[in-house]
């Protein structure tokens, strides 16, 4: 990548101070108009951004933080977002929010154009297809901080914000096992992603401390978009042995779940149970209500802004952070339990 100009480039493109330069972009009063404009017009043909430094040339901050997420259209990032734009609002700094769209290359066009544009950290929710993490490098070679929260990867002095997942997926199965489930099948998003596999974890772990086996069977991994929603009804009602519990890894796709097998002559919860996660808005607008994990989207939010700014102000030394865990609870509702018929 090439090298960032500098004032101190201009100044010596143009045969100026430096402090003529700063002025300049600044409009002040003291520079004439026309040595405004030859700057300005230096500064736009060679790519310096003024906009970004004219708060506060002298630190070399924007005061700007980027932000990456899978979908803006998911009601957990939103909720997200909201934390991390209320923390920043009140302490002056400004977001820039893209979006992955689940895609590797996106993720790295978004991370790339963020660099440009001379955010001064950036928090990371990774795309589902999201592997090799060297497009984060840039990041970590200029000692610009980096947090990722949710969908998260372990690297060198990069913390990361999430709940434990292996616990909720545990609690949300053992609860469906002492709802009178015997076989259950886990509904899963990719499970190349932590917190997916770290649910199946959980999953197993209460299956097996159940004396129930755990084979293929009990996994299906699948996008969790609702479009595809007929495979997991298929293989439902394919499978050798009656399915009585379903643990979702996805509000929005349990939801689906639920519409759809009412379709098919299913009764829930009383011929399958089901259990959802996140506590998104649409597992109390289902009927029956969505059992849930509650996942606290704008704690995160909140929690993912305050540890980055006060590692940017040197309050904190994010990189000596490995993890920090956020609390989650399982909320029993009617998809669950017949104590609400």
């Amino acid at each position: 990548m090439s090298k960032k100009i500098t004032i101190y480039d201009l100044a010596k493109m143009l045969s100026v101070s430096p402090a003529t330069v700063s002025r300049s972009l600044n409009n002040h009063h003291s520079i004439s108009d026309n040595t405004k404009k030859r700057v300005i017009a230096k500064a736009n043909e060679v790519g310096y951004r003024t906009n970004k430094f004219a708060a506060n040339l002298s630190k070399q901050k924007s005061n700007t933080i980027g932000v990456i997420v899978p979908k803006l259209n998911s009601y957990f990032m939103s909720t997200v977002l909201a934390g991390i734009e209320q923390v920043a609002n009140e302490v002056g700094y400004n977001l820039i929010i893209s979006q992955s769209l689940e895609s590797e290359e996106k993720e790295k066009i978004n991370a790339k154009t963020l660099l440009e544009s001379g955010v001064d950290a950036l928090l990371i929710s990774l795309a589902n297809d999201s592997k090799d993490p060297q497009h984060f490098e840039s990041y970590t070679n200029r000692k610009i901080p980096l947090l990722f929260f949710d969908r998260v990867i372990d690297l060198p002095n990069c913390p990361t914000i999430l709940i434990d997942n292996q616990a909720a997926g545990y609690e949300a199965t053992e609860h469906l096992i002492r709802q009178g489930c015997t076989n259950l099948l886990h509904i899963s998003g990719n499970l190349n992603r932590t917190l997916y596999a770290n649910r199946y974890k959980g999953f197993k772990q209460a299956l097996l401390e159940n004396q129930l086996k755990v084979t293929e069977a009990n996994i299906l991994e699948t996008d969790l978009d609702p479009k595809n929603i007929q495979v997991v009804v298929d293989a439902i009602k394919n499978s050798p042995k009656k399915i009585d519990g379903l643990f979702v890894a996805s509000d929005n796709f349990a939801a689906n779940c639920i519409k759809e097998l009412k379709k098919v002559g299913y009764r829930i919860p009383e011929d399958i149970k089901v259990v959802g996660f996140n506590n998104d808005p649409v597992s109390e607008i289902i009927s029956p209500n969505l059992s849930t994990i509650e996942y606290p989207g704008y704690k995160m939010g909140v929690l993912a802004g305050e540890s980055i700014i006060a590692h940017l102000n040197g309050s904190i030394n994010l990189q000596s952070t490995n993890t920090i865990l956020l609390r989650h609870h399982l909320i029993i509702r009617e998809s669950t339990s017949n104590q609400f018929n």
